[in-house]
């Protein structure tokens, strides 16, 4: 009997992501070769494989380690898997570091308040708020504005997996963002913060300003 739909979309996803995260070390700094490519579906392969006395995937058990990506997440780890595949260049900075301040701004909005620490639950706001929709809206209508691309995108296809129950999660947050986002686009956020800082530093040192691209 095969599992539910919403099952394999969450091990799909899952998937995905370990082989995006795989093809990027493969690639780096020497770019994509074929034994990256042939590597990258090796993995995509064996993670399908049962294994265990319950016989499970082992995309199963690591599903049981990080429980279920949002569609942001694999959304943008498929993007920038077809980039390196295709050889395309990569998302320009500025759509990055949008996509990173927003989604490190909410998390550091939800998910403290989702442990307790205060007396609202954000998260409640998840399960079909209006106020959410309508923030979304707004959000979505200012990067487009600005040429930003990716962040409606993402914001689209969240609401639409929402909408059609591709997740086991009711709730429209786990389909926007998950620990693993959050973490990774704070880090970034620092990342660009330090490296911001020391051209600053050195162009000080210089005489000259930095400029931010």
């Amino acid at each position: 009997m095969f599992p539910p739909a919403n099952d394999l979309i969450a091990l799909l996803g899952i998937n995905l992501v370990l082989c995006a995260g795989c093809l990027r070390l493969l690639s780096w700094g020497h770019g994509v070769t074929l034994w990256g490519k042939v590597l990258t579906a090796a993995v995509f392969v064996l993670l399908w494989c049962p294994v265990g006395p319950a016989r499970l995937p082992i995309v199963a058990y690591v599903r049981g380690i990080s429980s279920d990506l949002s569609i942001s997440l694999v959304a943008i780890a498929c993007l920038g898997m077809y980039q390196r595949l295709r050889g395309l260049p990569l998302l320009l900075q500025r759509e990055r570091t949008a996509v990173s301040i927003v989604f490190a701004v909410i998390a550091l909005f939800l998910y403290p308040l989702a442990l307790g620490w205060g007396d609202w639950d954000a998260y409640r706001l998840g399960w079909s708020s209006p106020a959410l929709w309508a923030v979304l809206l707004v959000l979505s209508l200012a990067c487009w504005a600005a040429g930003l691309r990716l962040l409606p995108a993402l914001v689209a296809l969240a609401l639409l997996a929402w909408a059609v129950g591709a997740l086991e999660s009711g709730n429209l947050w786990d389909y926007l963002t998950d620990p693993w986002l959050a973490v990774a686009s704070i880090f970034q956020c620092a990342k660009s913060i330090v490296i911001w800082g020391l051209a600053r530093l050195r162009g000080g040192r210089h005489g000259t300003t930095p400029s931010i691209s």
